[in-house]
């Protein structure tokens, strides 16, 4: 609804406990007190996913999500637009604002920022290096900031935009590109991509891909259906990136699940039938109403009769990028179908498909790279070098957590930890918190 609290954000002394400052994104002074009587602004953009700090810059870098509603913006202000699907530097100590970087302007498909900013030294082609923000988003676009000034250090072209019909709404004229790194898993649909697993399943998805709006990466809705790929679960999701600051490469999960959105007049029967908007990856969607504006939204996951994206596969990789020549050094499917299938009912499988992953990736500079946020219960290693699987382990349920590592005190030795509570996908749930041992060669188990 349009009505919701504001995405205000707070620094808290970690001694006293005080407040020490606040940051009011509706306001145009954005730290200044609250008066008696007063409140901070309302529905404005928020922050969901980790923030990241610089020590020695003393600045918090923030991932911004968009006012409230997600799909419709004809009542959103100048501020509105100015932090939406943003990253924030605030100085840690103040709030004061160094500087604010948009990804989406006027962002009509939830494409907020869902990871928290790595930061690393990213290599320049003349030599040396400079301190960046790096971060990829849902429209599968990878950023890489200066994190000093919020410039960034590769291409970043605005590219013209098709406009919609849904009246007052505020739409762009062009949309950034981060065309100087990788584009993953939001690649431009044709219908020769529609693919089954039947012919059947195969046919249903080339009549409904032709039977919707479909301009690419930025697709507006409008009161027809229109097609979102990738949807708001991804291109890149919760988790973040991880890195290799050795061989300066970055390690980049994605989900490949479309959308089709249509905006539907309030007040209709529809919006009876709706649901309660939630986006889990195997659950229906449906109706949602749009409080406050002349809308509802009907949404629902491009997909197949059987509920297999009608994209063809893979619906998910993980990547390699080279920050030298920012080239991906290698791609593989991650995940099978050994946990999911149609209709809820496990197919037990272990083929590669390559399913949506959450849940991001750990680097260790044994040259291997962990993730446990795929639709099968594994936490798996790969070689950093080659994408070759070298290591799995069967968890009791999924997880959509992060691996961490840790050294023992006590003994010297390296472990990956994994906590396994049950992933989305699944209504498998556990309350698993589960520690590897890597040899002493640190490259295998």
């Amino acid at each position: 609804q349009t009505d919701m609290p504001g995405g205000v954000l707070r620094g808290f002394d970690v001694i006293t406990g005080q407040m020490r400052w606040a940051f009011d994104p509706g306001n145009e002074n954005p730290n200044a007190p609250l008066q008696p009587g007063q409140s901070y602004a309302r529905s404005t953009p928020n922050s969901w996913a980790p923030m990241s700090w610089d020590p020695a810059m003393n600045t918090v870098f923030i991932p911004m999500g968009s006012s409230s509603v997600d799909l419709w913006g004809a009542n959103r202000t100048p501020l509105d637009h100015k932090y939406g699907a943003s990253i924030l530097a605030l100085d840690a100590a103040t709030g004061k604002e160094k500087w604010v970087y948009q990804t989406v302007h006027n962002d009509l498909w939830d494409f907020d920022i869902p990871m928290q900013p790595s930061l690393l030294d990213f290599p320049l082609k003349e030599g040396g290096s400079k301190p960046a923000v790096v971060f990829g988003t849902k429209a599968g676009q990878i950023f890489v900031l200066d994190r000093l000034t919020g410039k960034p250090l590769t291409e970043v072209k605005e590219l013209p935009m098709k406009q919609g019909t849904i009246p007052n709404e505020q739409y762009t004229k062009t949309q950034p590109h981060s065309t100087g790194m990788p584009q993953i898993g939001a690649q431009t649909l044709k219908e020769s991509d529609m693919w089954g697993a039947t012919p059947f399943d195969q046919l249903v998805c080339r009549i409904s891909f032709k039977s919707m709006r479909y301009d690419g990466l930025f697709t507006v809705p409008g009161t027809d259906k229109s097609l979102s790929f990738p949807g708001s679960l991804g291109g890149m999701n919760w988790g973040s990136l991880s890195t290799d600051p050795n061989n300066h490469y970055i390690f980049v999960n994605d989900m490949r699940l479309g959308l089709w959105v249509q905006m539907i007049p309030a007040n209709t029967d529809a919006i009876a039938r709706g649901s309660n908007g939630g986006e889990a990856i195997n659950t229906g969607m449906g109706a949602v109403p749009l409080k406050g504006t002349p809308y509802a939204v009907n949404k629902n996951r491009f997909m197949s009769p059987l509920g297999i994206p009608c994209q063809e596969p893979p619906f998910g990789t993980l990547s390699a990028v080279d920050l030298k020549t920012q080239k991906i050094v290698w791609q593989v499917p991650v995940g099978t179908v050994q946990d999911t299938g149609p209709f809820g009912i496990k197919m037990r499988m272990k083929m590669p498909i390559g399913m949506p992953t959450l849940g991001g990736t750990l680097a260790t500079q044994g040259g291997l790279v962990f993730i446990a946020g795929t639709q099968d219960y594994y936490l798996r290693a790969f070689d950093s070098s080659t994408g070759k699987e070298v290591w799995k382990a069967r968890l009791p349920v999924g997880s959509q957590g992060g691996p961490m590592s840790y050294v023992s005190p006590k003994t010297g030795k390296q472990y990956i930890l994994i906590s396994a509570g049950g992933a989305r996908q699944s209504p498998d749930r556990g309350d698993y918190v589960i520690a590897y041992a890597l040899d002493d060669q640190a490259d295998k188990k």
